[in-house]
């Protein structure tokens, strides 16, 4: 199983925004749905053995995170519209600590960092920082992986402190700054070749999006 985990700072907490304007109306949005789908979508289906938590601390109700599971995945296509109509859905329910399920596949609880990353207890997390360690010299050491990414504010000191009190290691996918879903493409491309070369396949199938 692959975890993913993206930090959207300004990302809306009520599902009112504009599916025309999930830059501005939304907080950033945009960022945080393309990051779904990198994560998420294949050529020609879906990644199964991925789940993706979107931690969305913007107004007005910071604190709120949406975990979409691609097994159990319905109703989702690969563009920002599609993804961001689901977390509009999800931010509609009445939010608790306890999961609530809004669509197949997707969840919404209240939380914050620190609660989700004690959700992960025992798993490794693995903090993405360009000057962290390479993952190309770790990926073949990589098991049962928890990704965590910033946007495009990155991530601020307060939560780094968190992450590395969790046992977050740092990790990088280059030398440079890369768009949070330009890194979570690389992540995928780098364990898939490792799982090739072990004679594992992918886990990916037909999407089961539906129109």
């Amino acid at each position: 199983m692959r975890d993913i985990i993206i930090i959207g700072h300004k990302a809306m907490t009520s599902g009112d925004f504009s599916l025309n304007d999930l830059p501005g109306s939304a907080g950033r949005m945009d960022i945080l749905c393309r990051c779904v789908s990198s994560a998420l979508f294949l050529s020609f289906g879906m990644r199964r053995d991925v789940n993706v938590h979107l931690l969305l601390l913007g107004e007005p109700e910071p604190g709120k995170i949406i975990r979409f599971e691609g097994l159990h995945l319905r109703y989702l296509n690969p563009d920002e519209r599609s993804s961001g109509s689901l977390i509009s859905k999800a931010l509609l329910k009445n939010t608790t600590e306890l999961d609530t399920r809004s669509t197949p596949g997707v969840w919404i609880r209240k939380g914050d960092l620190k609660s989700l990353l004690a959700s992960f207890e025992g798993r490794t997390l693995l903090y993405l920082r360009e000057d962290g360690k390479d993952i190309r010299e770790i990926a073949g050491e990589i098991r049962n992986p928890v990704f965590i990414l910033g946007d495009h504010t990155g991530v601020t000191e307060e939560e780094e402190k968190q992450l590395l009190e969790a046992g977050a290691q740092i990790i990088s996918v280059g030398p440079i700054s890369l768009h949070s879903n330009h890194c979570i493409t690389l992540i995928h491309n780098e364990l898939d070749r490792v799982e090739a070369e072990r004679g594992e396949i992918p886990g990916g199938e037909n999407s089961g999006t539906e129109e």
